[in-house]
């Protein structure tokens, strides 16, 4: 077994490495790339962003070869909706889609998954040793609420050269783990898959990037770790689908979270993109973009191993670890030059003793 998974996580990973170099040459042809309009965009060239449809194949065929048994309905249902927020995301990249037609589709995506019966029906009862069944509609309500929301945490926090691919990586092969301990091989395997694509891309994406997943890439990742997680890795679907993925996923989820707080306080619309997300954070108090993504690596790693200590019963240690990386977010946040949005070419960025090093990050 453990030859399988390793097996199946490296077909992935070679893949999608074989296959995100073509993407490059084909993005320009059919117009998804990236144009830096505005001082958001930490890149001042234009950029390919079809690395998506590399991370989709690369954990689409590796699952189809190696675990044709697990094909099943469900896994059906889980197919076609992330082919259809793939498809979305690509549009999106292309075109330019507006943020409610973008919900619309998601929204859908998670229809079909419920359809298929890939859903959140109970949870366990606070009061006692059983569990609380869903009505049905209660059950598409939660389901609908926990697939858009995971799909768009890592939509969002994708704004640096590999930040995303990275944090996917972390957090797919933290619940591989946990289903692997449990003996739920088949969802492990499917996680292994996800990460050996994510790793397999990210040499490509990592900065300087050659090419940006898009919203295609992100949206896949975001919907498929949603997905997944609901068929459950663990003996208790209910606290997989809820506690762990958002452990692993925390900074994610914090950062749209905040995010989200702070466009409603500004008046401005929850999809509006900014430059007040963490990672433009960190970049502020002097990083360049390798050391802000490595420092978000380090956190998402720590939040990944809590969530496997939590599903082995050790609280208590899972919640030391939580209070480290709690710590190195709120030192951030509370830097001197929290607030102050970053641009890279400003001579008024803070700088570091490390200058040189700094400056080549940026440029």
């Amino acid at each position: 077994m453990i030859s399988a998974i390793f097996v199946i996580f490296f077909v992935a990973l070679i893949i999608a490495f074989a296959l995100t170099p073509l993407a490059i040459k084909v993005a320009p042809k059919i117009g998804a790339v990236d144009i830096p309009k505005d001082d958001r965009r930490m890149h001042t060239k234009t950029m390919p962003r079809f690395g998506g449809i590399a991370i989709y194949l690369g954990s689409m065929i590796a699952i189809a070869l190696f675990l044709p048994g697990v094909i099943d309905g469900r896994m059906i249902g889980i197919a076609i909706g992330a082919t259809l927020i793939l498809i979305m995301g690509i549009v999106d990249d292309i075109r330019g889609l507006p943020a409610n037609i973008k919900l619309v589709g998601q929204i859908l995506s998670a229809c079909i998954l419920f359809a298929f019966s890939v859903r959140i029906s109970f949870i366990s009862d606070p009061f006692g040793a059983g569990i609380i069944e869903f009505p049905w509609f209660v059950s598409l309500v939660v389901t609908v609420l926990w697939i858009v929301g995971i799909t768009n945490t890592i939509n969002l926090i994708d704004g640096l050269d590999g930040l995303a691919a990275g944090i996917c990586f972390i957090a797919t092969i933290s619940i591989a783990y946990i289903a692997y301990v449990d003996q739920r091989y088949a969802i492990c395997m499917v996680f292994m898959a996800l990460a050996g694509s994510c790793l397999g891309f990210l040499p490509w994406n990592f900065h300087p990037a050659k090419i940006f997943m898009g919203d295609g890439g992100a949206l896949y990742l975001g919907f498929m770790i949603a997905a997944i997680s609901v068929m459950s890795p663990m003996k208790s679907a209910t606290v997989v689908a809820t506690i762990l993925p958002i452990l692993v996923l925390a900074l994610p989820i914090l950062d749209t979270a905040l995010a989200i707080l702070r466009r409603l306080k500004n008046g401005r619309p929850i999809m509006e993109a900014d430059k007040g997300h963490l990672h433009h954070r960190i970049m502020n108090v002097g990083m360049g973009q390798k050391r802000t993504v490595l420092t978000l690596y380090c956190i998402s790693g720590i939040m990944g191993v809590a969530a496997i200590l939590i599903s082995r019963d050790l609280f208590i240690d899972a919640l030391l670890l939580i209070a480290i990386a709690v710590t190195l977010i709120y030192v951030f946040m509370k830097d001197r030059g929290f607030g102050k949005p970053f641009n890279g070419n400003s001579t008024e960025a803070p700088v570091t003793i490390d200058e040189t090093a700094e400056n080549e990050d940026i440029e």
